[in-house]
């Protein structure tokens, strides 16, 4: 029996998984982020690790199986918190979505030039990153940088409040802009630029090692037999990747949640400007002898969730009268033919590849004949022409994606999973877990433990799919001509949102 801990950015869960990678046991509890000011976003460490100590609680009772092997963890990217040698935190987490770190950025370009830091590190810079996060904290408060210990991602900060020492894996160390992709290392040239002590960072290992024991009084507390193994986890984004079995290249994984993420893996680094200028990162994947990246399209679900509560009501409150979901009965209206409308889904930007914050949602093709459901249809096609810009980019880069693998909330919605075969041309296939973060992480405590020979043997038993979903061939003409019009509307509204904005 084995752990898989997810600590994401607003909820944690953790499952207990049996040799065959079925859940056992799973819980999964919300915590808050904290906007201070505009661009700032934080949260309480101590309190996303009570929260990780409860879920695991309520696992390992729900599964009745106090005997576990071994524990790992998938984490939310990029996030930074500093400790003192407790492991106590000294400032609230700075997390990933955290815009203050600009004017870092802007000194790390001036010293070292965009190019350069992507060609050591495989990161775009960006203030999203870890290290400008830390170099905030050098710039305005001095004081608590001297007196850090560590500055920690919650993936050494977990694993070192379960009682391993500071490690941090390679997915999330090969994340900050501060490590070198190539030699697996933190990067001298960028630590001694930006004035940073490699003893404030923590040592970088792969995946899937074993890291320590949990102490006999934790281990007590969570309702566990015995001290476990703890194991080195990884980036979520690479656990979901893992989860799914995307381990090679030719497979990616479509995530559908608030937001739409595309990744996959790749044998080789890819470090060239079409990466950079689409703001594609180059990372290690928890399978370390391969590379990671991903698209984000930052208005996924949300643009759904903002079309059914503003103009569907009626369609909630008759959901709530017959017991399903309000998307399910929003779907039984609409059309199964393709829209006449195009929505661009910038409600917060366009994501990748071009991430223009100015860029705005749009409809285009109204008339007096438009129904709302014909709105909502367009919305799906619009989410879907995105994943297809960024799947046409990062074939461009030198990415081979020939399959796709739907996880995710987005995955309840059959209409928008032909919808997604349908414009990609590419066959889908959904998952029998919808947590393939925990699952990821369950496979790193397998693995790292050496119940299984390796990674791939792992993911060949506990990855099983469900359904499939073909392009239909009477669409895919019709859609690719969609699609060229979509692409050539969407640079030229960014031009024109561009000029409003001056």
């Amino acid at each position: 029996m084995f752990i898989g801990v997810d600590v994401g950015t607003t909820n944690c869960k953790a499952a207990v998984l049996n040799d065959k990678g079925q859940f056992l046991g799973y819980s999964s509890k919300e915590y808050s982020i904290n906007y201070t000011k505009s661009g700032y976003a934080e949260q309480d460490a101590k309190h996303v690790w009570d929260t990780t100590k409860l879920v695991i609680r309520e696992a390992i009772d729900k599964s009745g199986i106090i005997d576990v092997k071994a524990l790992s963890i998938s984490v939310q990217g990029d996030a930074i918190i500093p400790v003192n040698k407790r492991i106590e935190p000294l400032h609230p987490t700075i997390l990933g979505m955290d815009y203050r770190g600009w004017p870092q950025i802007q000194k790390c370009i001036e010293l070292f030039g965009k190019k350069e830091i992507f060609k050591i590190t495989g990161m775009p810079p960006h203030p999203l990153n870890s290290l400008p996060k830390i170099l905030w904290i050098k710039d305005n408060h001095p004081d608590l940088f001297n007196k850090t210990w560590k500055f920690m991602t919650y993936a050494d900060f977990i694993l070192s409040k379960l009682g391993a020492e500071p490690v941090i894996d390679y997915t999330m160390a090969s994340r900050t802009m501060a490590f070198s992709l190539f030699d697996r290392n933190w990067s001298q040239k960028i630590l001694n630029g930006t004035g940073i002590p490699i003893e404030k960072l923590s040592k970088p290992i792969s995946s899937g090692k074993v890291v320590g024991k949990m102490p006999s009084k934790l281990a007590s507390d969570l309702g566990l037999k015995k001290c476990i193994h703890l194991i080195s986890g990884c980036h979520d984004q690479t656990a979901a990747a893992l989860g799914a079995g995307v381990i090679r290249e030719g497979i990616a994984v479509d995530s559908s949640g608030s937001a739409e993420v595309i990744s996959t893996a790749f044998p080789e680094p890819l470090i060239n400007n079409k990466m950079l200028n689409a703001y594609y990162p180059c990372y290690i994947h928890s399978k370390s002898d391969q590379f990671f990246t991903f698209a984000l399209i930052h208005s996924g679900g949300v643009v759904y969730q903002w079309f059914r509560d503003q103009f569907c009501d009626s369609e909630k409150k008759i959901a709530i009268e017959q017991g399903i979901d309000t998307y399910e009965l929003i779907e039984k209206h609409i059309s199964s033919q393709p829209s006449n409308l195009f929505v661009f889904p910038h409600f917060i930007g366009s994501g990748t590849p071009t991430c223009d914050l100015d860029s705005k949602g749009t409809i285009m093709g109204l008339t007096m004949d438009t129904t709302k459901y014909d709105i909502a249809r367009a919305i799906l096609e619009g989410l879907a022409y995105e994943i297809q810009l960024n799947l046409e980019v990062m074939r461009e880069a030198g990415i081979k994606i020939e399959s796709l693998i739907a996880v995710g909330g987005g995955t309840k919605s059959k209409k928008f999973l032909k919808i997604k075969a349908n414009i990609t041309g590419l066959t889908l296939r959904t998952l029998n877990v919808r947590d393939t973060a925990c699952l990821g992480a369950g496979i790193l405590a397998a693995v790292g433990t050496k119940f299984y020979k390796n990674i791939p043997e792992a993911v060949k038993i506990c990855v099983r799919f469900d359904k499939t979903y073909e392009p239909d061939s009477s669409l895919i003409n019709h859609y690719k001509e969609r699609y060229k019009i979509y692409r050539n509307l969407y640079y030229s509204l960014l031009k024109l949102y561009n000029s409003m904005n001056k």
